[in-house]
């Protein structure tokens, strides 16, 4: 699959391991299973390690090792599975996860800009996704009612802001 990190097509530098696979060089992904079973042998490895969480799996359940990962991986099965919006905001918000977040799976270009804005920055597309396209649906929408991990002002604060900022005119102007 295509990978678009920074408005780019770029190489995905991570090879996805299966639970049984023998563990390669260089950079890979595992599964939280693997994870738990594994956790020294993974760590002494002298490679980046990322780790893939399925949708019903919380990033709760890597506690403080959180930040032993380049990357984290969440799942989206299908469009309707929301979770990976929740599971990317706690990463940024909560664990203050520093590192790559990717969207896989059924990652479709109306979620892009939302995915975005939970902290996800980077994307597994379909082959054939043109990166204008991406860029253009990255600034389809530029007011927003919910907050999220991008800290872009919401209506209700642009509102009040411009509401202060009327009234403090109006006293100064009296």
């Amino acid at each position: 699959m295509p990978l678009i990190k920074n408005n780019e097509f770029v190489d995905n530098a991570f090879r996805h391991i299966a639970d049984e696979e023998a563990l390669p060089d260089g950079a890979i992904v595992v599964s939280l299973k693997r994870w738990h079973a594994e956790r020294d042998a993974l760590m002494a490895r002298n490679a980046p390690i990322a780790l893939r969480l399925s949708s019903d799996q919380s990033p709760e359940a890597i506690g403080a090792d959180v930040h032993h990962f380049a990357m984290i991986e969440l799942e989206f099965p299908k469009f309707k599975d929301g979770r990976g919006y929740s599971w990317a905001r706690l990463l940024r918000q909560r664990l203050n996860f520093k590192g790559e977040i990717r969207a896989s799976g059924d990652v479709l270009r109306d979620q892009w800009l939302f995915m975005s804005r939970c902290g996800i920055d980077a994307f597994e597309v379909d082959p054939g996704t043109r990166i204008e396209d991406f860029r253009t649906a990255l600034t389809e929408q530029t007011v927003f009612y919910q907050p999220a991990s991008d800290r872009v002002a919401t209506v209700l604060e642009l509102r009040h802001k411009t509401h202060s900022s009327s009234q403090r005119a109006s006293v100064a102007a009296e």
